[in-house]
């Protein structure tokens, strides 16, 4: 009897072993979309996969100008005791030296960092530019050597410089560009579908394979629209997380409805993320719809569509992965 129980406990081992062995294969073939990625990156987009319906990310979006910037997380820690996971941080005003040192202290304290960009059609300035700037000849910016060709990619390395910055400082970005792209109220959606997803390629394969930004994870951020998603699509080569965002949780839950039209577009090729949102829906819709990742706005999109209750129990779910539950990502295989 012994011997048998033995030879069963070698089997079992065996088989847990090849399993282990088939989830790591498996998780090797989870690859970005940039060939190059360094191994940092890799293992931050790895691990939102492997915890893609599983778990859901946390993230807040900070603000600068409320006598601190960190405003949100120190709000979110008084009331949950907890941190978010991620990090999200903007080059709104040509913030790209805070920018860097911000998401540096972020890194380096073990948390996920992710930047978007609200800027004008030079790529300076802030909301109001993204708003009301529009761009008069498509064709004169996708056309190589052009003064406005030149013009443009000179001006869009304001932000190319200083991720390679954070590159060099060993820090992964989910870098989310040009997001609410077809709602078309910023000026890189005004030009239509077609001048977006050349607008998209074009700084895709700019800082991909001139700048050589290896610690890139691409997020495509659709908005709350949800019409004819497809035709906006950049293809799958150029981006590794697509998501959208709502801020019509008490309505629509944790938005199913963008979910499913976002998961049609990629075949159900990549993680999805709720990139946007005021009120975070609860646990149970969290669970429902299950996107890999939620981002709160900032100030009151934070503080007052969200119970300091609500807070709590979502911050304290075994679903949500905070700041103190990441793994160190550089360590990892």
């Amino acid at each position: 009897m012994k011997r048998i129980l033995k030879y069963l406990s070698i089997i079992l081992c065996t088989v847990f072993l090849c399993s282990c062995a088939h989830i790591k294969t498996d998780k090797s073939r989870i690859k970005l979309s940039n060939p190059n990625a360094d191994s940092t990156a890799q293992n931050v987009y790895s691990y939102i996969c492997g915890i893609y319906k599983n778990n859901i990310i946390s993230a807040q979006q900070e603000s600068t100008w409320m006598g601190s910037t960190n405003y949100e997380t120190d709000y979110i820690f008084e009331c949950t005791r907890k941190y978010p996971a991620m990090r999200g941080l903007d080059f709104m005003d040509d913030d790209f030296s805070g920018v860097i040192e911000r998401s540096k202290e972020w890194w380096k304290n073990g948390g996920l960092v992710t930047i978007c960009w609200h800027c004008g059609a030079d790529f300076t300035g802030n909301y109001d530019d993204c708003r009301n700037d529009e761009i008069e000849n498509w064709d004169l910016i996708f056309t190589d050597g052009t003064p406005e060709n030149k013009a443009f990619i000179e001006n869009m390395d304001h932000a190319g410089n200083a991720l390679l910055e954070l590159q060099e400082a060993g820090v992964p970005v989910l870098w989310r560009p040009f997001h609410e792209f077809d709602g078309a109220w910023f000026w890189w959606g005004k030009g239509g579908a077609n001048n977006f997803k050349k607008l998209w390629i074009m700084m895709y394969n700019h800082f991909t394979y001139d700048l050589k930004l290896n610690n890139l994870i691409w997020v495509l951020g659709y908005s709350h629209n949800g019409k004819d998603l497809s035709k906006w699509y950049p293809g799958n080569k150029y981006c590794d997380i697509v998501g959208a965002d709502s801020y019509e949780v008490n309505e629509n839950g944790a938005e199913r409805r963008l979910f499913n039209k976002v998961k049609r577009v990629t075949n159900g090729s990549k993680p999805l993320c709720f990139h946007e949102c005021g009120l975070i829906p609860d646990e149970k819709q969290l669970k429902e719809t299950p996107w890999c990742s939620f981002m709160t706005w900032h100030t009151e999109y934070l503080t007052d569509a969200n119970t300091k209750e609500h807070l709590s129990h979502i911050y304290n779910s075994d679903y949500v992965i905070t700041l103190d539950e990441l793994p160190g990502f550089s360590a990892l295989e």
